[in-house]
């Protein structure tokens, strides 16, 4: 059986399901390292929030992995030196495997372990970056980045890309369209499916909580309360319309939090929930008619949590900036202009004056989002290997 070494930082909630399902379905064998070595707890110190969670879902179980020793002074995800182990390559090569699969190039051990196999190791790499924050026209930063990243992708053999925009980021350094296999973002959709309507009770229940009745519009925002996702643009277009049966949840906690809550100050029609944990979300995307996700930028890669509001049947509006949005919105959502509050509000209004659209789309959610799924990155990997 081919064998598979697996480079990641740390268990992450949208990676632990793929790797469950490579193994159970048996085709190759896998390991994964995890090289961000503190997290073995489960514990992850979360800066944006400056305290340390845990999901409440197994992120651990039902694959064989290995947790190295990271020696970094100050061990973070967040920055090069942030992860640096001194016996990686030393397990990895114990091990054996017939390619590498590596999460990310940006820390020490990563690019190191890249670049020590190459040659020796079929190397895949995974990674959703874009074009779409970067500046227009001539810059030095650019062109030395531009230089940087193809010495970088020099060392990879096979690129796993999200979607077009992902795809259209390793072309341009300097990947060819042979070394690019499509491996769509995706979440563990069954696990936001409703079978037996039990997430839709309880967010009924909820809603009511909220005093929010059944035939008010419900827009949502899920997610941290920082710049990049620009809860302000949603929560100023909200204002502006001011329509006394629609009502918007903030779902989350961040940096912008006081700010939007200062300025809601008494509008009853603005919710605020705390960070909810991800048993909780199939019931948090249900307290909603239509998932709003403006980010500005830069570093929205892709937004999966689009993905999840489509595994519960919502549809979407979506910024431009988000790297999924082209991928994703086909027929149950709008796309508009980062920034751009006017082209927000004229969506919002949309979805208030035309609620059979609303359902038309909610079907087209979940009928789309089925293409993106977690047996479809499996089969690419598998395919590889």
């Amino acid at each position: 059986m081919k064998k598979l070494a697996i480079i990641t930082s740390h268990p992450i909630q949208y990676n632990a399901p793929l790797f469950r399902l490579l193994t159970a379905r048996g085709n190759i064998r896998l390991k994964v390292f995890y090289t961000w070595g503190q997290t073995k707890t489960g514990l992850v110190y979360d800066p944006d929030f400056q305290k340390e969670f845990q999901w409440d879902i197994p992120l651990q179980e039902g694959y064989e992995k290995e947790f190295i020793e990271n020696i970094s002074p100050n061990p973070s995800a967040g920055n090069f030196k942030g992860i640096d182990n001194k016996d990686l390559i030393e397990r990895i090569d114990a091990y054996n495997p017939d390619a590498l699969l590596v999460y990310g190039w940006s820390f020490r051990s990563h690019l190191k372990a890249i670049r020590f196999f190459k040659g020796k190791r079929k190397i895949i790499f995974r990674g959703d970056s874009t074009l779409l924050d970067e500046p227009t026209g001539f810059s030095i930063k650019k062109t030395a980045r531009r230089i940087f990243l193809k010495w970088v992708y020099r060392y990879i053999d096979i690129a796993l890309y999200t979607g077009e925009a992902n795809r259209q980021y390793f072309l341009k350094h300097g990947l060819s369209e042979t070394q690019l296999i499509y491996a769509p973002h995706a979440i563990e959709n069954e696990r936001f499916f409703d079978i037996d309507a039990e997430y839709v009770t309880r967010a009924k229940a909820w809603r009511k909580q909220l005093n929010i009745s059944d035939y008010e519009l419900v827009f949502l925002f899920a997610g941290k309360l920082e710049s990049k996702k620009d809860p302000l643009l949603l929560f100023d277009a909200f204002k502006e319309i001011n329509a006394q049966h629609m009502h918007l949840i903030f779902a989350g906690n961040g940096v912008l939090e006081l700010e939007l809550k200062q300025r809601a100050k008494d509008d009853e029609r603005v919710h605020f929930l705390d960070f909810q944990n991800q048993q909780s979300m199939p019931v948090v995307y249900r307290l909603a008619d239509v998932f709003v996700l403006p980010s500005k930028g830069p570093g929205e890669t892709w937004g999966l949590s689009i993905n999840e509001a489509m595994a519960c049947g919502k549809p979407v509006i979506v910024s431009d900036k988000c790297g999924g949005a082209s991928d994703l919105v086909q027929g149950n959502g709008i796309i508009f202009s980062s920034g751009k509050k006017e082209e927000l509000k004229k969506a919002m209004l949309y979805f208030a004056d035309n609620p059979a659209e609303r359902e038309k789309m909610s079907s087209m959610s979940l009928k789309q989002i089925a293409g993106f799924s977690i047996s479809e990155i499996a089969n690419s990997i598998e395919n590889i290997v």
